[in-house]
């Protein structure tokens, strides 16, 4: 399982995205944040609302320069019908991937084998290809993309502001910490 501070290996997969179905290599987004959200299944109960709140947040993670892909066992013929039927998941503008063989879930460590099935995950990635956060639950848990969105701005807000860390609860124009000092004014 890849691990914090790790580069992430490259995989080759296909995905659902803009009505197509097309390759993509998580290489073809180095040089920008990538947030990888793994689910355990299309068509069942959680998983939509959490898609649908990444849909709803999709602009504010390209606003600062990340891009999103979802990825679950299913198939890219799965990830279309879904989405063909689910006004929740309709919204999706972004890169549905199909990991049917469970080989990107085992290397993130998500992959349920007597399932076949992928834990809930969230991965960033920043433009180097490192990995920077992670959170995984129980699949009867739901996430927040809000909260994920918050994570993302502050590994971002950290790797452009040498020395600079971000306190409990961080959000953009909060009061941030220099190790060995006191709060450092907003940024």
């Amino acid at each position: 399982m890849i691990k914090i501070g790790q580069k992430i290996p490259d995989f080759e997969l296909e995905a659902f995205h803009e009505n197509k179905i097309k390759k993509v290599k998580l290489s073809d987004y180095k040089g920008k944040w990538l947030v990888l959200i793994f689910y355990p299944a299309d068509f069942t109960f959680i998983c939509p609302t959490e898609l649908e709140e990444a849909a709803e947040n999709y602009n504010e993670f390209k606003k600062i320069g990340a891009e999103v892909l979802s990825i679950s066992t299913d198939t890219v013929f799965v990830h279309k019908a879904w989405h063909d039927n689910s006004p929740a998941i309709k919204k999706i503008k972004f890169p549905m991937v199909a990991d049917p063989c469970g080989k990107l879930c085992e290397e993130f460590g998500t992959y349920i084998e007597e399932a076949g099935l992928s834990l809930r995950g969230s991965f960033i990635i920043d433009p180097n290809g490192i990995l920077k956060a992670f959170e995984m639950h129980d699949n009867s848990i739901g996430r927040s993309i809000k909260e994920l969105l918050r994570k993302l701005q502050a590994a971002k807000f950290v790797n452009e502001h040498n020395g600079l860390v971000c306190p409990a609860s961080w959000e953009p124009g909060k009061k941030t910490l220099k190790p060995g000092l006191d709060l450092v004014g907003k940024i």
